[in-house]
C-alpha cells in the first residue's frame, strides 16, 4: 500500500462478511446492504499530538480486527480494493 496515514488516522479494509442472500433465499443487492462496521487495520499513523507537542501512541496496530462507527471516515479505493480512513477516536473496539 502506498498510503501512510498521518496523525491519529487509521486505514481500515472493511470486511465483506455480509451475506448476499437472505435466509429466505432472496438475493440482496449491494445498494441495499448496510455498510460493514468491522474490518482489518491496514496501517496506522504515529499518533495524536497533544497541545504541548507530545505524541500519544496509537491503541491499534496493523493486522488487528476492529469495530468502527457506522458513518465514520472517508472511503478510498486503490488497486480495486476499498479502504476506509478514520480517526482513532472513531474506532469503538478491538476484536479478539
Amino acid at each position: 500500500m502506498k498510503l501512510k496515514p498521518l496523525g491519529d488516522r487509521v486505514i481500515i479494509e472493511p470486511s465483506d462478511s455480509e451475506a448476499s442472500t437472505s435466509p429466505g433465499g432472496i438475493i440482496i443487492p449491494d445498494t441495499a446492504k448496510e455498510k460493514p462496521q468491522q474490518g482489518a487495520v491496514v496501517a496506522a499513523g504515529p499518533g495524536r499530538t497533544t497541545d504541548d507537542g507530545k505524541v500519544l501512541d496509537m491503541a491499534v496496530k496493523a493486522g488487528q480486527e476492529v469495530i468502527y462507527s457506522k458513518y465514520a471516515g472517508t472511503e478510498y479505493a486503490e488497486s480495486g480494493t476499498d479502504y476506509l480512513i478514520v480517526r482513532e477516536s472513531d474506532i469503538l473496539a478491538i476484536v479478539g
